[in-house]
């Protein structure tokens, strides 16, 4: 799954210095609140020492806008002028706006919401044909989308009875098995090019009946079947969106599950547990996922902080340590596991927390980081 972030991984290798971004979307504020609202992340930037290159930068593509509707959040990462990475979400912002620069680049906000970009796949059948749509969750873009026109010929027709309605029905059965056999294919296609996470499977009963029996197993293993008809005239689709969102949740949550239960195994020689026992692991390249609590994200430079490398071990606990690589100066301590585990080849979860609009944090300290190793102690 790190192969997600290779990008990220490349940039982290490069050096900076970098001027990093995380704020709000362009809403629907007037112009001049709009224009207020940008000189409130760019006058900080020159203050946090970016060059003007790179304040321009920023205040261009926020100016721009995303495309999205709001709420939207927006990631900037600039070089010399030069924006790298420029990446928008649908939603909230996950944790506090972001505006540093220095040395090693911020990049566990972006690691956050490109987390709950799931990609899945949304199958809209009918007995005519189907509706495809390649999607990823919170970027607010369809992604590809593909008609299947099948057959159509005996649909429609109204008989009135005997041996000809009953061979009509027969051939409308044969006509309709074809169709959902070719959207069948195409769905089989998706998944092994595209590798969504689940496939969502809406429409006509009897339609999705049929493709259901006809999808190769590796599709069959992903479909979410979903009791909404999308694609008959008037038809809403509360239902199908409400189960998609509960799909996404349940794909981050059971890779965070997973990774917590590879982690406690052989009695928990399998993984690390706290700052101290995670950098031990990170410095030896043992660690396949990383675990964070988003209260710990949050804690930014009001908490424990870890001095960043420039190579290999990449972290360790202050710049004192003697280790073959130099520092690029001190994160804070969930940015800096993060930055580690990327560049060793590991996957980054956040587990972040469910709460209603407005509804207030409890005060409960942040959980340990938590990581499972690719190879448990004396293996």
């Amino acid at each position: 799954m790190a192969d997600a972030n290779h990008d990220l991984t490349e940039l982290l290798r490069q050096p900076g210095p970098w001027t990093t971004v995380l704020t709000d979307g362009r809403g629907e504020r007037p112009q001049q609140e709009e224009v207020a609202k940008i000189r409130a992340v760019t006058d900080p930037l020159g203050d946090a020492g970016a060059p003007e290159a790179d304040v321009q930068a920023v205040g261009e593509a926020l100016t721009a806008g995303d495309g999205l509707p709001s709420p939207s959040t927006r990631y900037l990462l600039v070089r010399d002028g030069d924006v790298v990475i420029d990446e928008a979400f649908t939603g909230q912002r996950l944790g506090a706006e972001v505006l540093a620069h220095g040395a090693a680049p911020r990049i566990l906000p972006l690691l956050r919401h490109r987390a709950s970009a799931v990609r899945y796949l949304v199958v809209e059948t009918a007995r005519e044909g189907a509706r495809l749509s390649v999607r990823e969750a919170h970027r607010g873009d369809d992604g590809a989308t593909q008609e299947i026109e099948g057959r159509t010929d005996s649909l429609n027709k109204v008989q009135a009875g005997g041996w000809s309605h009953r061979r009509y029905q027969n051939h409308s059965e044969d006509i309709w098995q074809h169709n959902q056999a070719e959207v069948a294919d195409a769905v089989d296609r998706l998944v092994r090019e595209r590798r969504p996470r689940f496939v969502v499977v809406a429409g006509d009963v009897r339609a999705r009946q049929l493709l259901l029996e006809r999808l190769a197993p590796p599709s069959r293993e992903l479909a979410l079947e979903v009791d909404a008809h999308t694609k008959a005239e008037g038809s809403a689709d509360e239902a199908l969106e409400r189960a998609i969102d509960d799909a996404v949740g349940g794909a981050i949550g059971a890779d965070i599950a997973d990774a917590r239960r590879r982690a406690a195994e052989n009695d928990g020689a399998a993984g690390a547990r706290g700052i101290g026992e995670v950098i031990d692991a990170l410095q030896q390249a043992r660690v396949d996922t990383l675990v964070l609590d988003a209260r710990l994200a949050d804690e930014g430079e009001d908490g424990e902080a870890l001095a960043a490398l420039d190579a290999e071990p990449w972290v360790a606990r202050s710049e004192r340590e003697e280790l073959p690589a130099g520092s690029l100066g001190y994160l804070p301590a969930a940015e800096a596991l993060a930055r580690a585990a990327l560049l060793s080849g590991a996957r980054v979860l956040v587990v972040e927390e469910d709460l209603a609009e407005g509804e207030a944090r409890d005060d409960r300290p942040a959980a340990e980081p938590v990581a499972a190793l690719r190879w448990a102690d004396g293996g």
